[in-house]
């Protein structure tokens, strides 16, 4: 019986795939290639690519990227028709098909959108395609925005189970400190747990050509390690990075989740993912142990700080003391009444005709609360 087919996700800035205007056709040949050898030893491959936006300013006139809505929206329309050629051509050259995705934060803060994303990419890859993944620049405004196609792959990834998730950029991995600022920056090869330090050294290594960032990809490799999904940045540059990373090798920077995050709940990755968060409550040292330690729900007293508007249902972040973002979840109540709840006790609430209804429920219950790794 032959072993089931596994799955690599792979995240392409923009600075990697575009330079001085022009898409980098020999990288998208290359990557084409790598894909075939892949399929030949049973892995699929599912591409989250940035670039369209930059494929399309010059095209139109743009000496650089506009920073105006409209031109923003109108570059992307044209580039992603020519990176989806360009990934087309150099792919079926490689005797694979591509097809293309765009999506929103719209297609999944829903939890019935975001789980027929999840069916078509499922079926894609089933088929033998090369989904081609990015964001919708065309139609996305603010408020519907991913903001950076870091998080996109981190949900793609989850969405179709991968196993592993792989970006490439125009650096080799994580340094202790930037290391185009900082010559005594030092390589870290290998991530089992993102705590304040590692978040402090991604400083910020953002290009005039994409959104991102080290922080972003941090931030998004956190997540992956919260889903039990091992993550590697490495460069874009590397000789068949996803053909060794496949074989086992070691390449750029790994986030190797713990052990225990093995069996996530697909509804707590959709909570951790599916939508943005639109506020944050600050808690104290008590209630975060027992969020991180012990499972537990959170509680109004342990609350601190209320950010933001929001209301019951929505997705909020909760951080510690130091700022450090531990939990994602949904909302017992607004922002208006946690504001008025934080640091109550459940009788002293019960005993607030305005409160009262929070006396007998959590500000986040546990079944609607993901923990991050």
């Amino acid at each position: 019986m032959s072993s089931p087919r596994k799955t690599i996700v792979v995240k392409i800035g923009s600075s990697t795939l575009v330079r001085e205007g022009a898409i980098q056709r020999t990288f998208i040949a290359g990557l084409a290639r790598q894909a075939a050898v892949l399929a030949e030893r049973g892995w699929s491959l599912v591409v989250v690519s940035s670039g369209a936006i930059a494929c399309g300013a010059p095209v139109l006139g743009f000496s650089r990227r506009p920073t105006d809505m409209p031109s923003l929206q109108a570059c992307a329309s044209v580039g992603q028709c020519v990176l989806s050629a360009a990934y087309d051509e150099e792919f079926r050259a490689s005797g694979l098909l591509t097809s293309l995705v765009l999506l929103t934060r719209s297609d999944t803060a829903q939890r019935s959108s975001y789980l027929h994303a999840r069916d078509t990419l499922t079926r894609l890859v089933e088929l033998g395609v090369v989904p081609i993944v990015n964001e919708n620049d065309t139609v996305v405004v603010d408020e519907i925005r991913f903001g950076d196609n870091d998080t996109l792959a981190a949900l793609v990834a989850c969405l179709v189970s991968a196993d592993l998730c792989v970006t490439l950029s125009d650096i080799d991995g994580l340094y202790t400190a930037n290391p185009a600022l900082d010559p005594t920056a030092r390589f870290i090869p290998r991530v089992d747990k993102i705590d304040a330090s590692i978040i402090g050294a991604a400083g910020d290594s953002s290009t005039s050509v994409g959104t991102g960032g080290m922080i972003t990809k941090i931030r998004a490799s956190r997540i992956l390690m919260t889903a039990g999904i091992p993550s590697v940045i490495c460069s874009g540059e590397a000789p068949d990075p996803l053909v060794r990373l496949a074989a086992g090798e070691a390449v750029g920077t790994r986030f190797e989740p713990p052990a225990d995050r093995l069996d996530i709940a697909p509804r707590k990755l959709w909570i951790a993912l599916g939508d943005a968060a639109h506020g944050r409550v600050t808690v104290d040292a008590g209630a975060a142990r027992a969020l991180t330690e012990h499972g537990s729900s959170l509680l109004p007293v342990g609350i601190t700080g209320v950010l933001g508007s929001f209301g019951e249902g929505d997705v909020l972040d909760i951080a510690d003391e130091t700022g450090l973002v531990i939990a994602r979840g949904i909302a017992e109540a607004s922002s208006d009444e946690l504001e008025l709840a934080a640091g109550r006790r459940q009788d002293e609430l019960a005993q607030n005709r305005l409160l009262a209804g929070l006396a007998h429920k959590p500000a986040v219950h546990r079944d609607n609360l993901i923990v991050f790794a």
